[in-house]
């Protein structure tokens, strides 16, 4: 028999720079460069920390930071479609009295017994019979 090797590690994505795969690379060479353009806009330095660590702080946690072992990139994607997205409740909660309820037990309680006269038994362990001793 012929054996075929299993893939392991799925779930590992391939670190193409450095420690870093290629789109956590994007993130933070995105964010740099973000900080770098604020940079050179020069603004007051209180305008330029308050744009620079925001930034830098998104741009690391879309790159670093997974929350229940999902990227965050997908958690926030997912946050976006459940806020916006349209959204279905189905709950209908019916009362049910004790006579209904009583009823509906019996209902389900004869239904479960199968009936099985002894006719049907004896037809059955014949074909049971039959059925083992000419088997192919």
């Amino acid at each position: 028999m012929q054996q075929f090797q299993v893939p392991q590690f799925i779930d590992v994505k391939d670190k193409i720079f450095g420690p870093f795969t290629v789109k956590q690379f994007i993130y933070i060479l995105g964010g740099i460069g973000v900080i770098v353009i604020a940079y050179l806009l020069h603004p007051p330095a209180i305008l330029f920390w308050l744009t620079a660590v925001p930034v830098g702080g998104f741009s690391l946690s879309l790159a670093l930071w997974k929350p229940n072992g999902q990227e965050f990139d997908l958690v926030i994607n997912n946050a976006i479609n459940h806020f916006l997205g349209p959204r279905l409740y189905i709950w209908k909660k019916e009362e049910i009295n004790a006579k209904k309820s009583q009823k509906i037990l019996q209902n389900s309680a004869s239904a479960a017994i199968p009936k099985l006269s002894q006719r049907k038994l004896q037809d059955l362990a014949w074909s049971l019979d039959i059925n083992s001793k000419f088997k192919r």
